[in-house]
Formats: C-alpha cells, structure tokens, sequence
C-alpha cells in the first residue's frame, strides 16, 4: 500500500510542477485502468524438485474474476520520444480445499482440509519507447522496459504455513500502436514481452479508445499477462486475462 501511494504522490508532483512552469513541454499524460481479472493458468512447484509437488493454484484458488488496476504516467520528451512509469499491483487470497497432498516450500499441507492462498505479483515499470513510424493511419512506437517483480506464492493451513517471495529486475522489449478509424475512434496495442531461456514475460492489451478532444481519452478492451520461470528455486507459469476499462488524462 505505501508503495502505491508514492507512487501516485509521484506522479501528482510530477504533473503539478510541470502545470506550475507554464510550459506547454514537456507533456504528460495520466492513465488509470482497471477491470475483471481472471487465470486459466498458474502452475507451481517450489522448489522445483522431487522434494516438492507440482500443483494448480487454479484448482485451489479459482479462476476468479477478481479487481485489477494498473496506472500510467507518460512524459512526451518531445514529438518523437516518450518515458512511462507504470505501476500495475494484484494481490489475490483465497480458500481451497487440495485433493492431495502438497509439499510446498518444506512444508506438507493436508488433502481434504481448508488451505489459504496468497498470489501477488506487482509489477513496476519504467519505459522508454521512440516512435519510428508516422502514417497516416497507424502510428508504431518501440522502446524497452525496466521492470521490477514483486512477487509472492503463500500457502497457510492452520499452524503450517510455507511462503515464497521473489523480488527481481526483467528487461522486456516493448512496442505499441495506435490506428486512427473514423473521427475520433482508435484502435491501439501495446506490448512489453521478452523470451528465452527458463521463462518469459508477455503483457499485452488490444483496446477501442475514442478521443474526447486534446485532453481526455476513453477506451475499453482485453489484457493479457503470461510467462514465468523453470529454474532451480522454482517452477511457476501464470496465465491472466483481464477485461479493462481506462481512462487517460493529458496535461
């Protein structure tokens, strides 16, 4: 909770220094989305060895809906450059019932007994994206994202309780596009995903906007969250949808 609230203190700084210089650069742009989140995957062995047992948090927890939110701030450095902060939390707990025994972080947790589930995954971004094409329908920015994963997997059973925290940095490569339709209707997509080796992070949205003048955009559309790691520590691969609406204010 602290880190969101510095966050958002940040971005109210921000915009409010830049409305006190009296300059029209540079520009910001503050975007708030939020909607349903649901997971059709998320599979987990910690660690990943014989010693523990592979299992579903969708069988425990569900697979949802449950609220998501994420926020932007975008500084235009000029008509080509772009930096943006994100910071996307979720924290799901739930209670299940496990059809067979789990041995998770050297704990046993019992078949057939109540078992709460903790699932975070917060993420924190800083983009820089450059746009390189400007045609007179679309419009392709491309860039490459710092991100910061703060993580947890937690399972409690009454006195037994095991938990996982993993806190780490990715480099994602990012691209986005914007469509003009017809009057003030678009279509835009944008991405952060990388591959390779033990995991993979993909985070993608496609949605309609429309243009409410210079300053205020609406739009509505689909967003996924996918990857993980098979590594020593730990085996763990979600896969999350959300139905998203947003906001986006320009300054």
């Amino acid at each position: 909770m602290k880190t969101r609230l510095h966050f958002v203190a940040a971005a109210i700084a921000v915009l409010a220094t830049n409305a006190a210089s009296g300059q029209s650069a540079p520009r910001f742009t503050l975007e708030v989305e939020g909607g349903p989140l649901w997971q059709t995957r998320n599979d987990v062995r910690i660690p990943n060895n014989a010693s523990a047992t592979a299992f579903s948090l969708v069988d425990l927890a569900g697979r949802g809906p449950w609220t998501a939110w994420r926020a932007y701030v975008t500084w235009s450095i000029d008509d080509r450059r772009e930096l943006r902060l994100l910071a996307a939390p979720l924290s799901v707990t739930e209670t299940g019932v496990p059809d067979q025994l789990i041995l998770f972080g050297g704990a046993s947790f019992a078949p057939s007994l109540p078992t709460t589930v903790t699932y975070k995954f917060n993420s924190f971004r800083l983009t820089y994206r450059w746009r390189f094409h400007h045609g007179t329908r679309w419009t392709w920015r491309v860039g490459g994202t710092a991100k910061v994963r703060d993580a947890k997997i937690a399972l409690r059973q009454g006195v037994t309780a095991a938990e996982k925290i993993d806190v780490g940095f990715v480099p994602l490569l990012h691209i986005a596009g914007d469509a003009r339709l017809a009057g003030p209707w678009r279509f835009t997509v944008d991405t952060d995903a990388l591959g390779g080796g033990p995991g993979r992070a993909i985070d993608a949205s496609l949605k309609l906007a429309y243009d409410a003048g210079d300053r205020w955009r609406f739009a509505a559309g689909y967003r996924t969250v996918e990857g993980g790691a098979d590594v020593d520590p730990v085996f763990a691969f979600a896969w999350l949808h959300s139905a998203v609406l947003s906001v986006a204010k320009r300054f």
